[in-house]
C-alpha cells in the first residue's frame, strides 16, 4: 500500500468514528487526493464529492472564490485555499473540507511565488478555519504527491 492510500486509510477510520462526511477541493493536484480517497474500498460511507477546479473560473463558479481575493492575492494563496475550502463546504452535505492551490511546475512560477508553493486550507461545520502555506521540492509529479499526502495529513490532524 502506497503512503495516499496508507493515509486515506486512516482518513477514513476517523471520518468514520466522527460521523462526518469529507469533501475536497482541488487546482495543481488535479484531483489527486480525491483519486486516493476513492480507492479505498467503502469511501462512499464518508466522502461526498471532490471539485477539481484548475482555472479561476472554475474556483469562481463552482466555489464561490471571490473576484476580489483572486485578483488581489491570487489563485495561490491562503486567502483562495480558505474559499475554495468554504466552498467545498457550502456546496456539498459535508462537515469537513479541505482544499490546495499551488505551483506544481516546471513553469507558472513567480519570485514571491516559486515552483513548488502550495497553500491549504481546512474547515468544518464544528472546526474553524486553518491555512498554511507550505514549499516543497522535486518535479512537477513529486511536488503534487507531497501536497497531497499533506492535504491528507492535515485532515487526518484536524480530526484527532
Amino acid at each position: 500500500m502506497d503512503n495516499h492510500s496508507t493515509l486515506a486509510t486512516e482518513l477514513g477510520l476517523k471520518l468514520k468514528q466522527h460521523g462526518y462526511l469529507l469533501a475536497l477541493a482541488e487546482s495543481c493536484t488535479g484531483g489527486m487526493a480525491a483519486q486516493a480517497v476513492t480507492s479505498i474500498a467503502g469511501s462512499s460511507a464518508w466522502f461526498d464529492r471532490g471539485f477539481v477546479t484548475y482555472s479561476n473560473n472554475a474556483k469562481t463558479e463552482m466555489l464561490d472564490v471571490s473576484q476580489t481575493t483572486l485578483e488581489t492575492f491570487g489563485a495561490v494563496s491562503e486567502q483562495t485555499a480558505a474559499e475554495m475550502a468554504t466552498g467545498a463546504l457550502k456546496s456539498s452535505h459535508a462537515h469537513i473540507a479541505a482544499s490546495i492551490t499551488g505551483i506544481a511546475g516546471p513553469d507558472g512560477e513567480s519570485p514571491e511565488k516559486p515552483v513548488g508553493t502550495i497553500c491549504f486550507a481546512w474547515v468544518g461545520t464544528q472546526l474553524p478555519m486553518f491555512t498554511c502555506t507550505k514549499q516543497f521540492s522535486g518535479n512537477r509529479t513529486e511536488i503534487r504527491q507531497q501536497a497531497t499526502a499533506f492535504m491528507l495529513t492535515g485532515l487526518i490532524e484536524r480530526l484527532a
